[in-house]
């Protein structure tokens, strides 16, 4: 008889399974290499719809016809600086605030009474990143702003240029993406509450004359250690986890204005720019994300090449 095999259930890369502590993720930076200035942005997800585009793909066995895809809308309000932050070595040195920041940020966000150094007075530095907050009023989700720290391209002299050029002023997405490139997608992901072993780690299900349940683990370990290790697949949270949906497609960028969006499901107008991508993105309607340059593109998502032609209905 051959003996009996049993991997372990769930990986333990995603551990512990618990909800996130904040809905922006932090993001390394230094991993990623940004085409244009700004190496990420803020957005959020509107939902999903089919496209019908254009296969222009080399090799493909629909080149040249129309084909519908799955894409997934992001609504991408402006953005403005709020703060700069100076590093030495990997560790933030010290945060000079933005000047003239709104009236309704100061009412929802705390901010410090005195002004601190500018940016000439800041010396001997490696890196320069930017904490940026969304104008998410103009999409009508919440007046609540999203503030997170994204990375900068270039040299210590080039970034410092491109912080003075922006600073107090509206900085759109085509400051950092442009169309037909790859992009990740960092957030939570859709939030499922208290979720048995089967649905949560994916076990299989006993027998039908299993004894105390059919939907739970045969055995949950040995007397000794007198214990339940943490490696024994159990009922708990399931969703609102921390992921990266990494080599979207951008097929569409555009602006509301010229090619409005309307009634989405459970989203309503997108008032503001706008990217398309292919496939699906993690997370629920309305849900924050943070988009950025691809940490690793890959040949199979780069090579397609598709020719945006509408929204089927």
């Amino acid at each position: 008889m051959t003996t009996t095999k049993s991997p372990r259930k769930g990986s333990l890369q995603f551990w512990p399974r618990k909800k996130a502590s904040k809905f922006l993720p932090s993001v390394n930076w230094e991993a990623i290499s940004g085409f244009k200035p700004l190496k990420g942005f803020i957005c959020y997800k509107a939902g999903m719809a089919s496209a019908i585009v254009k296969d222009s793909t080399p090799n493909s066995m629909t080149k040249d016809k129309k084909i519908s895809v799955p894409v997934t809308i992001l609504e991408c309000p402006p953005v403005k600086i709020f703060s700069v932050r100076f590093y030495k070595n990997r560790k933030v040195m010290t945060e000079i605030l933005a000047n003239n920041l709104e009236k309704e940020l100061k009412r929802k966000i705390k901010l410090p009474k005195k002004e601190g150094k500018k940016i000439e007075d800041i010396k001997d530095y490696d890196d320069v990143r930017v904490i940026v907050y969304s104008i998410v009023k103009k999409t009508g989700l919440k007046k609540r702003p999203d503030l997170a720290e994204v990375g900068i391209k270039g040299s210590v002299e080039e970034k410092i240029i491109f912080v003075k050029e922006h600073i107090g002023k509206e900085i759109l997405a085509s400051e950092a993406f442009e169309k037909g490139q790859l992009i990740d997608a960092r957030g939570l992901t859709k939030g499922k509450g208290f979720s048995g072993p089967v649905k949560r780690f994916g076990i299989k299900l006993r027998s039908h004359k299993a004894e105390k349940g059919l939907r739970k683990v045969g055995s949950i370990g040995p007397w000794h250690p007198a214990r339940v290790t943490f490696r024994v697949p159990m009922a708990g949270q399931l969703g609102m986890f921390t992921r990266a949906a990494y080599n979207s497609k951008i097929i569409e960028m555009a602006s509301s204005n010229e090619k409005p969006i309307k009634s989405l499901k459970n989203y309503g107008d997108v008032k503001t720019n706008y990217i398309i991508v292919q496939g699906s993105v993690q997370g629920s309607a309305k849900r924050q994300l943070i988009i950025t340059a691809p940490l690793r593109e890959t040949k199979q998502q780069n090579k397609k090449k598709y020719e945006f032609l509408g929204l089927s209905k």
